[in-house]
């Protein structure tokens, strides 16, 4: 399974082909722990990509674009100011969901389960009284839908989210039934 650093390292070489200079921000110490080690050696054989551990943007300045990049050193606190005009972000992908176990069906990575993805056995845990099988982007829990990122099986994409943001409001306006967790 790819994970969102190997994105973010694959993007990285990707630009790397045409930008003279691609800088990789990670909060941790390194890359180590949390990419294949194809693609960290990929990036460390890489002159044009610029690894900085231990790093996270504190400011982005600019007027009608994107004009410089302040980052923050975390292991001795010094910022540094580059002349950057684009930024990508992939910040992670771990849901934020132990809030709702016990509430809603979650897979093993605490994603949240939705429609077709949801086991008999989901339901039958679950407060499921429906006579009907799930919508789609329904969560185990009838009447309370899930998209974007937080939902197991999305592409992990701004528009797809949206997307699936819209189809559910179409599944709310059906749906009439009061929810209670």
């Amino acid at each position: 399974m790819e994970t969102r650093l190997d994105a973010a390292g694959q993007a990285a070489v990707f630009l790397a082909r045409s930008a003279k200079r691609v800088h990789i921000l990670v909060r941790s110490a390194g890359l180590g722990a949390n990419m294949s080690r194809y693609l960290i050696r990929r990036i460390e054989e890489n002159s044009e990509i610029v690894l900085h551990p231990r790093t996270e943007i504190v400011r982005l300045e600019g007027g009608d674009h994107l004009e410089s990049v302040i980052w923050r050193d975390n292991q001795n606190g010094q910022t540094e100011k580059n002349g950057i005009r684009h930024v990508f972000l992939m910040t992670g992908a771990d849901p934020n969901t132990t809030w709702l176990e016990g509430c809603l069906s979650l897979d093993n990575g605490g994603f949240i389960k939705t429609g077709s993805d949801l086991s008999q056995e989901d339901l039958k845990e679950g407060v499921w009284k429906a006579d009907r099988q799930p919508y789609l982007l329904e969560t185990s829990l009838p009447g309370v839908f899930s998209s974007g990122d937080v939902r197991s099986g999305s592409i992990k994409r701004v528009a797809s989210a949206v997307g699936e943001g819209s189809i559910a409001i179409s599944f709310v306006h059906k749906n009439t039934s009061r929810v209670e967790c």
